[in-house]
């Protein structure tokens, strides 16, 4: 039995996976800070727009659909959360993605919001359907 609750609990021994510690408060607060930034809808479109490579600031306006200097605004925010780097080349300045882990986060979330407009739609999910 667990010190947590009254609930019977199956032995350790007998448990599917093995408790582990959870993540320490200094890695979840960079966690949620990191979610927190990536909550913008703005932010995403130009993570998934510098995924396929880098880009100036004025083809990231372009292809986002907002002003450059939207853009720049947002490139801090991202450059501080060290998901976007930039490269200088003379006056021009290019960022590109920073950590591809980014990169498969995003891909990820893309196929969880498809996996649930699937089941919107009546479709059987293929997440839910591998587990059974």
């Amino acid at each position: 039995m667990s010190d947590a609750c009254d609930v019977p609990h199956p032995p350790a021994d007998r448990r599917a996976r093995p408790l582990r510690a959870l993540l320490q408060a200094p890695e979840v607060d960079v966690i949620a800070a990191t979610f927190s930034v990536l909550g913008d809808p703005t932010r995403i479109r130009i993570l998934e727009a510098l995924s396929a490579g880098e880009l100036c600031v004025c083809d990231l306006a372009a292809r986002v659909g907002i002003s450059e200097s939207a853009v720049s605004h947002q490139l801090r925010l991202l450059r501080g959360m060290r998901l976007v780097r930039p490269r200088r080349a003379g006056r021009q300045v290019f960022y590109a993605v920073d950590d591809m882990h980014i990169v498969e986060l995003l891909r990820l979330a893309v196929t969880h919001v498809r996996e649930e407009a699937g089941a919107a739609d009546g479709r059987p999910r293929a997440r839910a359907e591998a587990r059974r």
